[in-house]
């Protein structure tokens, strides 16, 4: 037979290796315990009957108290006692007292101990899950490192030691794929509570999964000597990050890349391959843009503050790595910059400007001389022009006032005669159908 000392130190043991194990405080078990044992209790006794568990730590066990009325005479044993009986369990008990009588735990049965295993079972996966919770709710930003578990429906299963992580289909990169027990980091995106366990979200799409990692191999990142002012990601294949230093003796980029690329390889590598391109910022926005096109070499930037957007020139040679392929160079530059690109090719330009300088000479009353004046202001079309007020024409070096008045005339009735033009033919294709 075990002793009470011996059921002492088998409870404490117990109680010790469950919080060692699981992380759970001693008070959440006992709470458990004693809730279990009133569940299983009132499945044998009835939800009438008043019952309470209390934990005695003197004999280390949970014992479990029937509070019954000291009366004259008894109608229910469950809720009533004889004074007789009463004073022998307290001599100073009176009539209408309430006295709690001690049960025997083992006279509940398989049924109820079966229904307080599952009581303090639940118990225990609900503080294992404040646990998580609490111990991830403030880790959002952070990169996870864990084992591929299991999957499920295309959803990866992450071990992250204490927990499990969900990298959701969605927040996998396309084209990677992972075997059960490969290690992956990843970015918490996300900490979920449910009544089931919480759930940790996972992204290795994320941008900011790509900042975390530099973080992590580069210490001026970490220090915040380096900083990083934008990131865009086509995630699998390519990304763009800015990077600034206040500290005029620590070169940015130099820092990210690492001796002999090392530090941008760690990161390569993590990604699987991810081309990754480390721009300078600055605060100049032409030349930070030029940058982010990087690789490619700019000839002419023609910037519209208003629009926000860039017309960039490239020679011929340098436009499909400017554009990248599919487009791929230019749409990431536009995601770091924040800024409308539009690139041509010097052929290109050429062409537009002896198509827009032909259009020019077509209006009656405009020779090649005020044509190269218009154009070179950037009136590229009559529609340019009648845009334009009469004094914004006369402010133009060579023009005046007069012969801004006579070249509005002449593009007023050049449009005119343009436009009935266009309805004329507009009618007789309808007549043709008809």
């Amino acid at each position: 037979m075990t002793g009470k000392g011996e059921q002492q130190i088998s409870l404490e043991r117990i109680l010790a290796e469950i919080r060692r194990e699981k992380g759970i405080d001693k008070l959440v078990i006992i709470d458990a315990l004693k809730l279990a044992l009133l569940t299983a209790a009132r499945k044998k006794y009835g939800p009438k009957v008043e019952l309470e568990a209390q934990f005695n730590p003197d004999l280390g066990e949970i014992e479990l108290f029937n509070f019954r009325t000291v009366v004259e005479k008894v109608r229910n044993e469950f809720k009533e006692i004889a004074l007789e009986e009463a004073r022998l369990l307290d001599a100073d008990v009176e009539l209408g007292d309430s006295l709690g009588v001690k049960l025997e735990t083992k006279d509940f049965g398989r049924i109820a101990a079966q229904t307080a295993k599952q009581v303090i079972i639940q118990k225990i996966r609900d503080a294992e899950g404040d646990n998580v919770y609490q111990d991830f709710k403030d880790r959002r930003g952070e990169v996870a490192a864990g084992s591929v578990h299991r999957f499920n429906k295309g959803n990866i299963i992450v071990n992250l030691g204490r927990t499990e992580a969900l990298l959701p289909v969605a927040e996998q990169v396309l084209g990677e794929t992972f075997r059960q027990g490969d290690r992956l980091k990843a970015l918490i995106v996300d900490i979920r509570k449910s009544s089931r366990d919480p759930q940790v979200i996972l992204s290795r799409t994320s941008p900011q999964f790509l900042v975390k990692l530099f973080e992590m191999e580069v210490p001026e990142m970490a220090e915040g000597v380096v900083k990083v002012k934008g990131v865009a990601r086509d995630p699998g294949l390519r990304a763009k990050i800015a990077v600034y230093s206040d500290d005029s003796d620590v070169d940015p980029v130099g820092a990210c890349v690492g001796s002999k690329g090392s530090r941008v390889q760690g990161v390569v590598q993590e990604l699987r391959g991810e081309k990754i391109d480390i721009i300078p910022w600055a605060e100049d926005p032409t030349k930070f843009v030029c940058n982010a096109l990087a690789p490619a070499a700019i000839s002419e930037v023609i910037i519209d503050e208003t629009e926000r957007s860039m017309e960039i020139i490239v020679e011929d040679d340098q436009l499909s790595l400017a554009i990248g392929k599919r487009g791929q160079n230019v749409r990431l530059a536009v995601k770091l910059t924040g800024w409308k690109i539009d690139i041509k090719s010097r052929s290109r330009v050429k062409e537009l400007s002896r198509a827009a300088f032909k259009d020019l000479l077509a209006i009656p009353g405009i020779g090649s001389i005020t044509a190269e004046l218009l154009f070179n202001e950037e009136y590229f079309s009559a529609q340019d022009i009648a845009a334009a007020s009469v004094e914004d024409l006369a402010n133009i070096s060579g023009i005046g006032e007069k012969k801004a008045q006579n070249i509005k005339k002449a593009v007023e009735e050049y449009l005119q005669k343009q436009s009935e033009e266009a309805s004329s033919e507009s009618a007789t294709a309808d007549d043709k159908e008809k």
